[in-house]
């Protein structure tokens, strides 16, 4: 059969075609595959060139923070800093105390009233540190007086209005309420912002020391006790009150050291109760805290006031350093009639870091204060009393209000507290 030769050029032409299409369709999947390829190639690079800037970013910011960090260091080192510490003694809160301060429109305690004459001298302050002689155990507990202190957790928030930084918690009354009032008063105390040493809930906080920056001086704070009042620790939770042995006591100046303190502070509790001379037990801890590096330390517990003194420590390396011990600041607010039991001090030292980091105590002095109690009022009778304020300002005619019976006794309790106390430098 012979074909037709029409058909025939239909076929090739047909095929022509369908060559072309599909050389067509390979091209483009050639091209495709280049421009992917391309603009893979481009990405590469602009990622690169950014990283390039970034890195050079990075490199510029590192350099100017490290000139920063240079010349801060180098202005540092070239400025003596000079800060004010302010201390107080035993914040006690006997029954009458907490019923004087109670509200009974509202059912709050306040104890601000307390601190109206003496107020501007803590808040002025640098840095103001106090000890704690009661514990915030709850409402719940029933407050309660001597010989085991519960008290309102108002007193927290009156002693933050007042301006204290810092308290020290470890005292022979640290477990009046066991060690869950223990526990609760650690947290009213956080809950008030006022820094805590001394007392503990669990090992890892005993292990570490309390620092507190002033004007970019680190100070490390630690406090130890002589005792509980015979109610035993938990022996199971033996951490929970810094009593004093001298392998804890090395332990937390070592951490101090360590962690680059420039000052160490140790709150003291010991001393005999009503006693205005320091015992032998006092001096022997004061002795052994400066031989290890401590700058100042801050006595309580006798609830009278005790000498203070400066001295020139020389360590164990043949350094010399400036050491400040009161052995006792007495009571701060309480309502004790025994003899030196109202009057205090607000302590003041003036001490600078120098540009070769050698710390000096250059000013030591103190307001003498009075805890009245007017027996003419039916409530809010407490009060603390700048004592040569008032005196000043009876000579002078500006407030009698005093009468001339408080007037003789102030003068009496500011002879007394000079002769302790001592001179000012």
């Amino acid at each position: 059969m012979r074909r037709n030769p029409r058909n025939k050029k239909h076929k090739n032409k047909f095929n022509s075609r369908l060559n072309f299409q599909k050389n067509v369709k390979n091209l483009s999947i050639f091209i495709g595959i280049l421009a992917i390829i391309l603009i893979a190639i481009t990405i590469y690079y602009y990622i690169q060139n950014n990283n390039k800037t970034e890195q050079a970013i990075i490199q510029s910011k590192e350099k100017i923070e490290n000139e920063e960090l240079q010349n801060g260091e180098k202005n540092k080192t070239e400025t003596d800093t000079t800060f004010s510490m302010t201390a107080i003694g035993d914040v006690m809160c006997h029954n009458t105390q907490y019923m004087d301060a109670y509200i009974k429109e509202t059912g709050k305690y306040d104890f601000t009233y307390v601190y109206e004459d003496i107020r501007s001298y803590i808040k002025t302050s640098d840095i103001a540190i106090g000890n704690l002689e009661t514990t915030f155990a709850g409402a719940d507990k029933g407050y309660s007086n001597y010989p085991t202190f519960n008290s309102p957790d108002d007193l927290a928030y009156g002693l933050k209005d007042l301006g204290l930084d810092v308290i020290s918690t470890a005292g022979n009354h640290s477990l009046d309420t066991k060690f869950d009032g223990l526990s609760r008063t650690i947290d009213v105390l956080d809950k008030a912002d006022i820094s805590h040493v001394g007392t503990n809930k669990t090992q890892e906080e005993q292990d570490k020391v309390l620092f507190k920056y002033v004007k970019g001086i680190k100070i490390a704070f630690i406090n130890y006790t002589y005792g509980t009042n015979g109610i035993s620790i938990p022996k199971d939770k033996p951490f929970c009150v810094n009593v004093a042995d001298e392998n804890l006591i090395k332990q937390h100046i070592e951490t101090a050291k360590s962690n680059n303190a420039d000052m160490i502070v140790a709150c003291m509790h010991w001393g005999t109760e009503y006693k205005l001379t320091p015992n032998s037990e006092q001096e022997k801890w004061a002795d052994f805290l400066f031989k290890n590096g401590v700058n100042v330390i801050l006595g309580t517990h006798p609830h009278v006031l005790q000498p203070m003194e400066k001295r020139t420590v020389t360590l164990d390396d043949g350094t010399t350093q400036d050491g400040f011990v009161i052995y006792s600041l007495g009571n701060f607010t309480a309502d004790q009639n025994a003899d030196n039991t109202r009057n205090s001090i607000i302590l003041n030292l003036n001490i600078t870091k120098h540009t070769d980091g050698k710390v000096t105590i250059d000013h030591a002095n103190y307001i003498p204060i009075y805890m009245y109690k007017n027996p003419s009022l039916a409530s809010h009778k407490m009060k603390l009393l700048d004592i040569e304020n008032s005196i000043s300002y009876y000579d002078k005619g500006i407030d009698t209000s005093i009468g001339k019976s408080l007037y003789n006794t102030l003068k009496i309790q500011l002879d007394k507290i000079k002769k302790v106390v001592g001179n000012t430098f």
